[in-house]
């Protein structure tokens, strides 16, 4: 599975990517609307969580790569999420904070959607966030997406969804 984009490419985890990764996910700044960062455990276990939604679902979180460089910045995917109770599909990203406000967090999550909704039957895709999370809500926002709902959640106290269907992307494509 690969998805280009006019800078990045997004690959499927390896684990040789471990270092990479946890570099950007144990640092407390980039992971701040998180409970806490990832240690070596839930970092290998991030990989291994997305390698097998490879097998389950066909899909998961992919390596985010600057295509001048070759360098791991962040991943971006769909994944299936618990968002207020229902089992949705949700795209997600981290990108490396020295890498962050240059457009490479809506870039990925822009050509994940598209891969979604040109690949699979789903008529509604969704973002979720804490509702500190700014730049994760903003991005969806860039994506298209809109607020839908908001709602407590133990693990941000409250949580927003945003999300765009099927007939909205189609929308959007026909005015690019």
């Amino acid at each position: 599975m690969l998805i280009e984009t006019e800078r990045l490419l997004l690959r499927e985890y390896t684990l040789a990517d471990y270092d990479a990764l946890f570099e950007i996910v144990s640092d407390a700044e980039t992971m701040q609307h998180y409970p806490a960062p990832f240690d070596e455990e839930r970092t290998r276990g991030w990989i291994s969580w997305n390698l097998d939604n490879y097998e389950k679902y066909g899909f998961g979180l992919w390596a985010v790569v600057l295509k001048e460089t070759d360098e791991f910045i962040g991943d971006c995917g769909i994944t299936i999420q618990n968002i207020d109770g229902e089992m949705l599909p949700e795209i997600g990203y981290h990108i490396h904070k020295n890498h962050w406000r240059k457009g490479y967090g809506k870039e990925a999550a822009s050509a994940v959607r598209d891969w979604v909704f040109e690949n699979t039957d789903y008529d509604v895709i969704y973002s979720y966030m804490k509702y500190t999370n700014v730049g994760s809500y903003n991005t969806a926002i860039a994506n298209g997406m809109k607020k839908v709902k908001e709602y407590p959640d133990p693990k941000n106290t409250i949580s927003y969804a945003y999300a765009i269907t099927r007939d909205e992307w189609k929308s959007i494509r026909n005015d690019l």
